[in-house]
Order: C-alpha cells, then structure tokens, then sequence
C-alpha cells in the first residue's frame, strides 16, 4: 500500500564537492511559503548560488532560486529569498563553533523528499585550492581509465 510520501533527491550541488573538502554533514528541514513545494517537486528551483547562514540563532539558506509555480496566481511566492532551516539548537550551537573556524561555509549539499516533507542537506565546507581541484580531477580520470581497463580485460 502506497502512502504517497516518497523519499527522493530533488537535486543536487554538484559543484559543492568540486569547489570544497567537506566535512561534517546535517540534515535540515526547510520553511516553505505558499506554492514553493509545488515548484520545488517539479524541479524548478536551484542550489547552485545557496549557501547558508547563521543570524541570532537561527541558520537560514541564501540565494536559493525557486521559480514561481506555473499554474499559481497573485499568492504567487519570491523567486529568491532568504528562508528558514529547520535545526536543534545543539547543532546550531556546533556549527556556529566550527563556522568560526578561518574558512568555513555551510553549503547545501543536497534538496530531498522525507517522508512527504523537503529537506536539505548541509555540509561544513572548506574552499580547496585550485591545484586541489586539478588532483582530484586527475584521481578521477585515473580511475575511469582503470574501470575501462578492467571492463575490457573482462570481454576477452
């Protein structure tokens, strides 16, 4: 029996784990208004600009583009807009710790259904530099290469 609220990823930033080494990860609920959920199951929404920041207490995500659903009227919701993230006051107290650390940024990892309810996915991220970026682009060709290999050496 299907009870409609299904897990699945909406989206993900890929270029968080490109531009930084991440290291703690939390998940987030997130504050939505009017026809966001609408517009975000659809897909037209983007994390790739977002990050997040604690203010007085309260962490809140910037930069996250939700575009206006397309069968909503007047009530219609704002593109770009600060909104709420959902935590325990524990995690926000040691993300606010580490945050003070020189460098660190929390960055949306990933947009997600749980449960019937959006959820994002924060990680404690560090810029790399750009000769970290060059190594982990060669780490990766290597090891397709040896996936080839080892796909072609299996069909002989």
């Amino acid at each position: 029996m299907s009870t409609g609220k299904e897990d699945r990823i909406l989206s993900k930033n890929r270029k968080a784990r490109h531009n930084y080494h991440i290291g703690d990860t939390c998940e987030a609920g997130i504050v939505l208004v009017g026809t966001e959920v609408k517009s975000m199951r659809d897909n037209h929404f983007s994390i790739d600009e977002a990050y997040a920041e604690i203010t007085h207490g309260e962490v809140w995500l910037q930069r996250m583009r939700v575009e206006p659903y397309k069968h909503g009227n007047q009530f219609n919701h704002e593109p770009v807009r600060p909104r709420k993230l959902l935590l325990h006051r524990e995690e926000i107290r040691r993300l606010t710790g580490k945050l003070a650390e020189q460098g660190y940024t929390l960055i949306p990892l990933d947009v997600h259904l749980k449960k019937g309810k959006v959820k994002v996915t924060l990680g404690l991220g560090k810029g790399k530099a750009h000769q970290d970026k060059r190594e982990d682009i060669k780490k990766r060709d290597a090891k397709r290469e040896a996936d080839r290999a080892i796909a072609q050496a299996r069909k002989r």
